[in-house]
């Protein structure tokens, strides 16, 4: 009889908590049982319940739900292969390599993007002789720091005006082209302002120790080489140091492995594009800002999912490029992206979603912020604006149209994660996140495209009446009889 009771009160909490939050003893509840129960030889039998959360409620500590995921992921691909299905009974295939083609090259045997991006290289050569006459004594600290502000600042005008008052440069050329150079003038910002770093700490080691050798002043010297430059200016990071980590060698297999993931990770893309977002981009004959706001929603609903998955295949992109350049230059700190995934809040995922930038932001803004009597949440605001607005800009120059969606869009996120982020904590955080990602500065840049693809002369071709009349029988077609 003893070895029953102990066995049934194995696993009973002695504490429990009602619904009003109050906690109460189980054992005098069980203890009020008449004596004849709880010595009857079947005692475990006729008490068969206890105090538990149901496992699907807010109480429960259950975690395990990969079964649920299971299920979803399954229902996910169904859904969209029925979409997928509908889409080429509709459309048929719609995938043409010449039409990306076409928004690559250039109208005329000039190349102006080529020839843009290789005209950087002047703005990597002079900032290199800066530092080198700085470190030579031909100019004084104040000179050399205004000469690079100027070159940076030449460096963020010249493609901008290149894109605008260049009529023949390409769509895809004048992004790439853009991508480069603000890449390039936040690596030289760090580059002009790491070695005056080290120049300070030298000076520094120099006034506390007047023995300092002249094979010490060479050494410092020395990283001021053309090969030095451009192995950063290759490296995928944005902060330079004098000394990378590197790997002991280069593995061609897994370099092989990262050149096939963005072969077949950008012809998935190419496909999503044509096939998916550009017959949604058709059946529209008026912009974003004209439509009313029924049309709208229809248009932002259909380009939900689709732009969703661009970008997730644009992040997997950026891990392939980013590993096939550090294992080609054997660079060893390859901690690209935390876990976002997972993260609970928005600020949690700005801070792991990019981390060359993110170090950026932190080691040349925030803490130089901090350094002029700036406050914490003061800092962390204007690198959020600087961020968004350097995202704006890096997709509105090229498509020659500033709306600020974007940067509202971001703005908007700022607010949700201010004044809502205490209400929404752990699993409903991280779905607060995935909602913000779904309907956030992703589907703001198709926007972009979808007005550029509306008032493009070369699309509204695609918008004529022989191929909507195509459409119109096909769905008259797919009605029942």
């Amino acid at each position: 009889m003893a070895v029953m009771r102990k066995r049934f009160s194995v696993g009973s909490p002695s504490l429990s908590e009602d619904s009003s939050g109050s906690l109460y003893d189980s054992a005098s509840v069980s203890a009020s049982d008449p004596d004849g129960e709880q010595d009857h030889p079947y005692a475990s039998l006729l008490c068969c319940h206890r105090v538990q959360d149901s496992l699907l409620s807010s109480n429960s500590s259950f975690t395990k739900y990969r079964g649920i995921l299971n299920w979803i992921i399954i229902l996910l691909v169904l859904t969209h292969a029925h979409l997928l299905l509908e889409n080429f009974i509709q459309h048929g295939f719609l995938i043409d390599v010449k039409k990306v083609l076409e928004h690559l090259i250039e109208d005329n045997c000039n190349w102006p993007s080529v020839n843009l991006i290789l005209a950087a290289n002047v703005f990597a050569v002079t900032a290199l002789i800066l530092e080198r006459s700085q470190e030579k004594g031909l100019l004084l600290l104040t000179s050399t720091h205004l000469l690079h502000l100027t070159n940076l600042a030449l460096l963020l005008l010249f493609p901008a005006a290149v894109i605008i008052h260049e009529p023949t440069i390409s769509t895809g050329g004048a992004f790439f082209s853009l991508w480069v150079y603000a890449a390039l003038g936040m690596k030289l910002y760090s580059y002009q302002e790491t070695n005056r770093w080290y120049r300070q700490a030298h000076l520094t080691d120099a006034e506390t120790d007047r023995n300092v050798s002249a094979p010490q002043v060479g050494a410092l010297n020395e990283h001021l080489t053309f090969k030095d430059l451009y192995y950063f200016l290759l490296a995928p990071t944005l902060c330079y140091q004098k000394d990378f980590p590197r790997t002991p060698r280069v593995r061609i297999n897994k370099l092989l492995h990262r050149l096939l993931e963005m072969v077949i990770v950008i012809q998935i893309m190419v496909g999503i594009v044509q096939q998916w977002i550009e017959p949604i981009f058709q059946r529209s004959e008026n912009s974003f800002s004209s439509m009313d706001i029924t049309m709208k929603v229809e248009h932002l609903v259909g380009l939900a999912a689709p732009t969703h998955f661009l970008w997730l295949l644009f992040f997997f992109l950026s891990h392939s490029y980013l590993n096939f350049c550090a294992e080609l230059l054997r660079f060893g700190d390859r901690h690209f992206y935390g876990d976002w995934w997972n993260a609970t809040t928005l600020t949690s995922y700005w801070d792991n979603w990019n981390i060359p930038f993110q170090k950026w932001c932190h080691r040349h803004v925030y803490t130089r912020l901090l350094e002029n009597n700036a406050s914490p949440s003061q800092a962390e605001l204007l690198v959020f604006t600087m961020s968004a607005a350097l995202f704006e800009c890096m997709i509105a120059l090229p498509l020659h149209s500033c709306r600020l969606w974007i940067f509202l869009m971001m703005v908007f996120e700022l607010l949700v994660a201010v004044f809502l982020g205490n209400y929404f904590e752990g699993n409903y955080g991280n779905g607060l996140v995935w909602l913000c990602l779904l309907l956030g500065p992703p589907l703001a840049v198709t926007t972009y495209f979808h007005d550029h693809y509306i008032s493009s002369p070369q699309n509204q071709t695609s918008s004529s009446p022989q191929t909507l009349d195509h459409h119109i029988r096909t769905k008259v077609f797919l009605q029942p009889h």
